[in-house]
């Protein structure tokens, strides 16, 4: 009987490290795409955390368009793989009440915003680093909050199983994985900004503007 039990144990610990690898091989492949693709990305928090700091246009567009259509994609993507395999799941779901999912949700977009953000200014690091650093934090940090929200931390995703389950416009889906998922990502930029400063261009940028102005009032 314990030798039957060890056997177990050891199968679980393969089958468990090759869905750990596989899932971090699903992260380095999406990652190249959006890298191949020029700025195409799947999650619309990733997208709102670069438009809240580029020009007000582009910020209309990430909303009105780009965020949509992600919204649209993870729909149509839900709808194939049930279509394909009927029954093979519903989705992430909530295990606790809307408060507490909302703060699982908005502290784990927090984090992983903050994470990206501090990635996409250390230019020292390679692409692979960059990916593995990423990879292995949303992995983490999905592991984390899977019992209890699912640890999706991507509202488009949800939104496609949550449109298939006919529970879209509930008010757990929206406040636990939209709202909050928003909100944590507006922190996470705005603490981000008090932390790091501007980046060098826009540091660079702001003093070019003052240098006019320095040599007039020598002038004067």
């Amino acid at each position: 009987m314990k030798m039957a039990g060890g056997w177990r144990l050891l199968a679980a610990d393969f089958l468990m490290s090759f869905i750990y690898a596989v899932s971090l091989l699903n992260m380095f492949l999406f990652t190249f795409m959006c890298k191949a693709s020029r700025g195409g990305h799947y999650n619309p928090l990733t997208l709102l955390s670069a438009a809240i700091s580029g020009d007000f246009s582009n910020f209309l567009f990430v909303l009105g368009a780009r965020i949509p259509a992600q919204v649209v994609g993870s729909i149509y993507g839900v709808r194939l793989i049930l279509d394909t395999f009927p029954g093979i799941g519903r989705g992430p779901r909530l295990t606790v009440d809307i408060a507490k999912g909302a703060l699982t949700e908005g502290l784990l977009t927090f984090t992983i915003v903050i994470i990206s953000l501090g990635l996409s200014r250390k230019v020292t690091y390679s692409f692979l680093m960059n990916t593995w650093i990423s990879s292995v934090s949303k992995l983490t940090l999905h592991i984390l909050g899977s019992d209890l929200t699912g640890g999706c931390m991507n509202p488009a995703s949800v939104m496609g199983w949550a449109f298939a389950n006919g529970e879209h416009i509930t008010k757990e889906h929206l406040i636990v994985y939209w709202l909050a998922p928003i909100e944590g990502t507006l922190a996470a930029v705005w603490v981000f900004r008090i932390l790091a400063g501007p980046k060098k261009d826009e540091a660079v940028a702001a003093k070019k503007d003052n240098t006019p102005q320095l040599k007039s009032e020598k002038l004067n």
